[in-house]
């Protein structure tokens, strides 16, 4: 009876140790995204991105959160002396791994792919400018309330070239680099 009763006590205390929590909801903010590396000249393109977020805890410290989101990115690229708007527009899935502290503060950093949508590129004799995937790393701060309600900042580092062409004065092994600013909020459906 003794060794029931510890193991039932042993069960309880494991499962409080490793409360899980579920919460769904939407996000949305801006983004301030340029193209790094390569010998493209460019400057700061501003954009955004919205879409929800699945934030699944474990314990008070840690949190899984994966997101899907439609994301507005490019740059301002020199073409022969004029700047024009090189936009690409993005569904990504980042997959966030996320350390709150007991104020709500966090940390976060994962993975993302981005699955191009469209591109809308001034020069039509650019074929193919984006490649269809777009793989990133990302990390971030953040502050999220008891209620649910948050704001964050995330760099998102591309790790694939974004470029999908040949024959052109322009390298196309450049990378996305992008800046998010969001809020969002996370409605708790199991505490």
């Amino acid at each position: 009876m003794k060794k029931l009763l510890l193991a039932a006590a042993l069960l309880i205390s494991v499962q409080s140790a490793f409360a899980q929590k579920f919460s769904i909801g939407p996000k949305a903010g801006l983004n301030i995204s340029n193209y790094t590396g390569g010998d493209i000249e460019s400057d700061a393109l501003v954009g955004y991105h919205l879409g929800g977020i699945i934030n699944y805890g474990f314990g008070k410290v840690f949190s899984l959160q994966p997101e899907v989101l439609f994301s507005t990115q490019g740059a301002k690229v020199d073409n022969a002396g004029n700047k024009s708007d090189f936009k690409i527009s993005y569904v990504t899935v980042p997959v966030m791994f996320k350390f709150k502290t007991n104020g709500g503060f966090y940390v976060e950093f994962g993975p993302q792919a981005g699955f191009r949508t469209s591109t809308d590129i001034p020069d039509q004799t650019i074929n193919n400018f984006a490649k269809n995937l777009d793989l990133a790393a990302a990390g971030g701060i953040g502050y999220h309330s008891p209620i649910g309600l948050g704001v964050g900042v995330r760099y998102i580092a591309g790790l694939s070239k974004v470029g999908n062409f040949s024959g052109q004065n322009i390298d196309p092994d450049f990378k996305n680099s992008v800046i998010q600013a969001s809020i969002f909020w996370a409605i708790p459906l199991v505490k």
